[in-house]
């Protein structure tokens, strides 16, 4: 078991479990914070050197393989591909700035805050390198669960309700995943639980069609998509912030990441059958979202729907079958990430100022802060998809495979790009301009930290939206797997 510390996947699974692990025996605030920001940027350089070593000769470098449960068919299997890359580099990316982020004594029993963050950490990284069913559901639930007692000890005054409906629907899911997995399990012929086992199973037409259901009810409550969203808006607002950011920016590609991975390799014919009927339905949820979130007065539940519209275009995207919106969503995935969380630090910049987070009693920050202001202001283009900011690559990718599937289609997911225009640009005028209120009179200007964080997240916009062609060739050999599939059917 040990002897796999010598590969990139092992270390970015045993970094941050140890870390976390670690964490509880910590007393002292500041050691825990520090504990926390060495173990995440330990697996931030592991990741940024896994990226030298993509070559198909590196190969015994980037996965890892080893008996598990033999009695079942089980293995501990992991691997990094281009799909993995791009997900794992989103995640030790966010962790070292949601630390960050966070002053050491913002929280009580500081040492376990960290310790279970460090935990989600791990089993993010999990889901997204698990390369055997049973695994890809272990860590599934381990990602989960430290959220709910995260959620339910450091949240807001209304976060047992918040919470309760987060376990609520995340156990419902987790049981449709589980489910979907033993029968699966069952029908592989070989008595295992590996991805390539279960992509050749032999299931009839009827058979994917309820295994597709499983799977893609337990994919759409994480993402979450319409009509599975209603636990999120609730759940952002009420969770601690930091916990939100890694929520909103990592959690919910769990979900996306599934449908890539999983859903559309294992039942093509239950894909080619529903996937416009899904796609109908999910742009639909965009617009209404969209709609709802320009009527938010809460800063926070304005961001929510903002990334349900997001998130709906990304699967969108996927249920098209084509190279370029599959190309484009993969991007997307790391772009969103990194365009909320920048949305979630200046909203935390803001509530921890004022201690305020409606917008109608907000105003005139930009007279007070011009720094944070030019920060909200290009996060705000990147969510809207202005040209030069990441997010334009990959939504012009998916709106073209989009249009390629149905055209008509296309048009009305590009209401929810104008709407998004609508309420971001709202907020901003309405809560960085005209005049100071009572609220930000004594407003001050970011401190070195924040600035760097934010400086980081600003940088990744204008990089990925100028040169993404280096995403593109890490993503490109498993977005073909994919696509490839349906080539033929």
């Amino acid at each position: 078991m040990f002897a796999a510390f010598d590969n990139f996947p092992a270390l970015l699974i045993w970094l941050p479990l140890a870390g976390g692990l670690l964490s509880f025996f910590i007393k002292s605030e500041k050691g825990a914070k520090a504990n926390a920001m060495i173990f995440s940027l330990l697996s931030l350089v592991v990741m940024l050197t896994a990226l030298f070593f993509t070559a198909s000769k590196h190969f015994m470098l980037n996965q890892v393989s080893y008996v598990w449960l033999p009695g079942i068919g089980s293995s501990f299997g992991l691997i990094l591909d281009g799909l993995t890359r791009i997900l794992g580099l989103l995640t030790v990316i966010i962790f070292p700035i949601v630390f960050l982020m966070v002053p050491a004594n913002r929280y009580i029993h500081a040492n376990r805050f960290y310790g279970l963050m460090l935990l989600t950490q791990c089993g993010l990284l999990g889901v997204f390198m698990a390369t055997d069913a049973l695994v890809f559901y272990l860590f599934w639930e381990l990602a989960l669960i430290p959220v709910y007692f995260l959620s339910s000890v450091w949240g807001g005054e209304k976060r047992i309700r918040a919470t309760f409906k987060f376990f609520i629907y995340t156990f419902l899911g987790s049981l449709f995943l589980l489910i979907g997995i033993l029968y699966m399990y069952l029908k592989t012929g070989t008595g295992s639980f590996g991805l390539v086992a279960f992509y050749n199973a032999q299931l009839s037409q009827t058979e994917q069609f309820w295994m597709f259901g499983l799977f893609f009810i337990a994919f759409a409550i994480k993402m979450p998509v319409f009509p599975f969203h209603t636990w999120q808006p609730e759940a952002y607002e009420e969770a601690p912030t930091p916990v939100t950011m890694v929520l909103s920016g990592i959690m919910v590609k769990m979900g996306l990441f599934g449908v890539l991975r999983w859903l559309l390799p294992m039942f093509p014919l239950a894909v080619k059958e529903f996937n416009t009927v899904i796609i109908i339905v999910i742009v639909a949820g965009m617009v209404y979202a969209s709609f709802i979130a320009i009527y938010q007065d809460s800063i926070k539940r304005l961001v929510a729907y903002s990334s349900i519209a997001h998130i709906g275009l990304m699967a969108a995207g996927a249920f098209t079958l084509k190279d370029s919106a599959i190309h484009g969503l993969t991007l997307q995935m790391f772009n969103h990430g990194i365009n909320i969380v920048a949305l979630w630090v200046v909203a935390d910049i803001v509530e921890r100022k004022t201690g305020v987070t409606r917008i109608s009693q907000l105003g005139g920050i930009a007279r007070k802060a011009p720094i944070l202001t030019m920060f909200l202001v290009i996060a705000a283009f990147a969510n809207i998809a202005l040209p030069l900011t990441n997010a334009f690559v990959g939504e012009l990718m998916i709106f073209n495979g989009l249009f390629q599937f149905k055209p008509w289609i296309a048009a009305l997911a590009g209401l929810s790009i104008i709407l998004s225009a609508v309420y971001t640009l709202n907020m901003v005028k309405n809560v960085f301009y005209g005049e100071p209120v009572a609220a930000t009179s004594t407003f001050t200007e970011i401190n070195r930290i924040q600035g760097l964080a934010l400086t980081v997240l600003t940088g990744l916009i204008f990089v990925v939206g100028v040169y993404p062609d280096p995403f593109f060739k890490l993503i490109h050999e498993t977005v073909g797997l994919i696509v490839n599939k349906y080539v033929t059917i």
